[in-house]
């Protein structure tokens, strides 16, 4: 993951690039808490609902269940969710031995609040959720607390 970073953080305007549109996510690749290798670009072409959380964020962690839910429900119809933990892997690790989810999740490390700031969450806190349309574009942002009707309106206007 520190290679991705790197290249990343190195590239003009990646900030920029990333709340216009998506732009540089799809070009990164976050390691799993199992150590495997997840690219961003496997989710282009569908709906991504990307969320940014920590074992230690208690709000993350109420909203997880709703999330696996909606991953449940809307993945027959093209929905992809992607976790990416702002946190240290060996606490991910355990939290998810004890409350597994069934969508993937991807490491960020510590460095995931300069990430979902180029996506737009000018306040650095977390859970922060940002909703990709097909087309890569980002078409929602919701800083704090997902709630039921969030997830409807946004499948009602994926973009």
């Amino acid at each position: 993951m520190g290679a991705a970073w790197a290249w990343w953080r190195l590239q003009p305007h990646a900030a920029e690039a990333a709340h216009q549109g998506g732009g540089v996510f799809f070009d990164l690749a976050f390691e799993t808490p199992a150590g495997e290798v997840l690219a961003a670009a496997d989710f282009r072409g569908q709906p991504l609902l990307l969320n940014f959380w920590a074992t230690w964020c208690p709000p993350c962690i109420a909203e997880l269940p709703l999330l696996n839910a909606f991953f449940a429900e809307q993945r027959a119809r093209g929905w992809q969710v992607l976790g990416l933990a702002v946190d240290q892997t060996p606490a991910v690790r355990r939290f998810l031995e004890r409350s597994p989810v069934d969508f993937p999740i991807g490491m960020a490390g510590l460095k995931g609040t300069d990430l979902s700031r180029s996506l737009g969450n000018l306040a650095g806190g977390l859970p922060f959720t940002v909703v990709f349309s097909a087309d890569g574009r980002v078409v929602h942002r919701k800083m704090g607390q997902i709630k039921p009707e969030d997830l409807r309106d946004w499948v009602a206007k994926p973009g």
